[in-house]
């Protein structure tokens, strides 16, 4: 009797990578989408807010290219010396300062607004104002639309200005503030000049009113002409790391609170505390005797735990098969070479059963739960039993007799 062979059923490496290949390529996927919005993030990031060399939409480009064409010489600096360098007539400069990050102390911030006549600082914070324009105080935002209401010829032009996303002010005393524009209700303004000797300092707390995204809507284009038109140079002064003060900078153990080093040593001695405690101490050497033997029961038993662990019913199955099919093989007098299928002829033709229940018993049939196992596991048995009563009567019957 002769039959197509066919594949075992166990799980091999290949089908289990198949089965797999779905997921490892979605994490490749996923790799590389993070990759890709990490990079696009930081090509973003590298557009920078406010400045003149950007046509990003937070950048200024489109009001600095508009002043060139009205004859003013504009030029972007990022360190205090370079704005020095820039500036020869402080009477003919305008100075705008913007330092978010606050690189600048407060002595070289006033070292800047001594460069310039005519000194812009955009939306300052609390350093920037006590150094510059220590009677003006910040007040929260501002409201979405903003009104002229008072007399500064640059809010004159504009009318009307887009105050989100912009900062309000507040006067905290009267001596030395000429104007203030564009307020959002309780006493605040966006935009108030302060006079300090021949020295006039404007802050300007609605920096995207210049930006490229939105310098084109209501009067933002020529509140931002007209402020910074007025002169013949514009300096666009942006603080950067050069900006730095290296020597004041404080060290990490300055600015840690004082009990961050005993509670550091303390975590050291505790962790050196329980490695001493739970650590295994050296004793004696123990000799023995090579090679060890391990119980066959045990071996099972570990064997089946693993698989029981793991779901592989089909591999327990296997290992229960291949001994019963070379007990089998040797109760019906085959050599241990033979192949499955002439071993379930041999053994269909002993115990007067179907080749082929023989064969998906032995080799196809495929456990689907734990039940389908045993139920298996026991027609295997069954069969040895009578494949063994039918070859070897006499020592069957001993043994039921035992």
């Amino acid at each position: 009797m002769t039959a197509a062979v066919q594949e075992s059923l166990t799980p091999t490496v290949r089908s289990a990578g198949r089965r797999a290949a779905f997921w490892i390529v979605a994490a490749i996927v996923a790799v590389l989408v993070f990759a890709i919005s990490v990079a696009l993030n930081r090509a973003g990031a590298a557009a920078e807010y406010f400045s003149t060399e950007t046509p990003a939409p937070g950048g200024t480009m489109a009001v600095a290219e508009v002043l060139r064409e009205q004859g003013v010489d504009v030029q972007q600096v990022r360190t205090l010396d370079a704005a020095e360098e820039a500036i020869a007539d402080p009477h003919e400069t305008t100075l705008v300062l913007y330092d978010p990050s606050g690189y600048l102390t407060e002595q070289k911030l006033r070292d800047a607004a001594a460069l310039a006549t005519s000194v812009v600082l955009v939306d300052p914070g609390f350093f920037e104002l006590e150094a510059l324009a220590p009677s003006v105080a910040t007040a929260g935002g501002a409201d979405d639309v903003l009104e002229d209401d008072c007399g500064l010829p640059a809010a004159d032009a504009a009318g009307s200005v887009t105050g989100e996303g912009g900062s309000a002010y507040r006067v905290i005393e009267d001596g030395d503030v000429a104007e203030r524009c564009f307020g959002s209700g309780d006493d605040t303004a966006s935009v108030l000049t302060v006079e300090d000797g021949d020295r006039t300092v404007t802050v300007f707390g609605l920096p995207d009113t210049m930006t490229n995204d939105l310098v084109d809507e209501r009067g933002n284009a020529a509140l931002a002409l007209h402020l910074l038109g007025e002169r013949e140079h514009l300096v666009w002064y942006l603080p950067s790391f050069e900006d730095l003060d290296r020597d004041a900078v404080p060290t990490l153990s300055e600015l840690s609170p004082p009990w961050v080093t005993p509670l550091i040593a303390l975590c050291f001695a505790v962790a050196i505390a329980a490695a001493i405690w739970r650590g295994r101490r050296l004793g004696p050497l123990v000799i023995e005797n090579l090679p060890v033997t391990v119980p066959a029961s045990e071996t099972m038993e570990g064997r089946a735990r693993l698989y029981a662990r793991s779901s592989a019913r089909l591999r327990a199955l296997d290992a229960l098969r291949i001994g019963t099919v070379d007990r089998l093989a040797r109760d019906v007098g085959l050599p241990r070479t033979a192949g499955v299928d002439e071993v379930a002829g041999a053994v269909a033709a002993v115990v007067g059963r179907p080749w082929g229940e023989v064969r998906a018993l032995l080799v196809d049939a495929a456990p689907a739960s734990d039940a389908d196992l045993v139920r298996l596991s026991d027609e295997l048995l069954r069969l040895e039993r009578a494949v063994h009563a039918a070859t070897r009567p006499d020592q069957w019957r001993q043994g039921n007799d035992r």
